[in-house]
């Protein structure tokens, strides 16, 4: 029977080397950015992207960082239970889901190294600013990164699938 689960679903779980591989750089490079670097001081290194450390006490883009601090755990909590979702989600798929997989372990990955950071230090360490002129985009890290493109792995799946064919497949008529 496990010999049949184990075909059927493809064990993706072989996977989360990547998402282990993104904690490791993503942590590596923001101690390289706190030791290098002074707190909100820019470094250029090209015309529209600076070395800038920031600490973030919030979610994206700074959301909820003015708060008392109850968000750090909050943020905690989420985390934590969409890794659980996502191993779970992971652990079901088919062998012929591979792009999915990736997906998923890179959510999982950046989940878990800005995690690390709320956990540890209070706030999610930032340091990678891209801006035009007076626009600034805020800033993030490599775990923002991953979670981003994980995201944009689903949503380009989702237009990849053929429609299914259970009865409304074909809505035109």
């Amino acid at each position: 029977m496990d010999a049949v689960m184990t075909e059927s679903t493809g064990s993706k779980l072989k996977w989360l080397w990547l998402a282990v591989l993104v904690i490791a750089i993503d942590l590596g490079t923001k101690a390289i950015a706190t030791a290098m670097l002074t707190y909100g001081d820019p470094v250029p290194v090209l015309p529209s992207f600076n070395l800038t450390l920031l600490h973030n006490t919030g979610a994206a883009f700074s959301f909820l960082a003015d708060a008392a601090g109850w968000q750090r755990w909050f943020f905690v909590t989420l985390a934590v239970v969409v890794s659980v979702v996502l191993v779970g989600w992971l652990r079901k798929l088919k062998a012929d889901e591979t792009w999915t997989a990736i997906a998923i372990v890179l959510i999982l990955g950046g989940a878990i190294g800005n995690v690390y950071d709320r956990v540890v230090h209070g706030y999610v360490v930032d340091f990678l600013h891209f801006y035009w002129q007076d626009w600034h985009f805020p800033a993030f890290n490599l775990a923002d990164t991953a979670i981003t493109i994980g995201a944009a792995m689903m949503i380009i799946d989702a237009f990849r699938k053929p429609a299914d064919d259970s009865g409304d497949a074909d809505r035109s008529n």
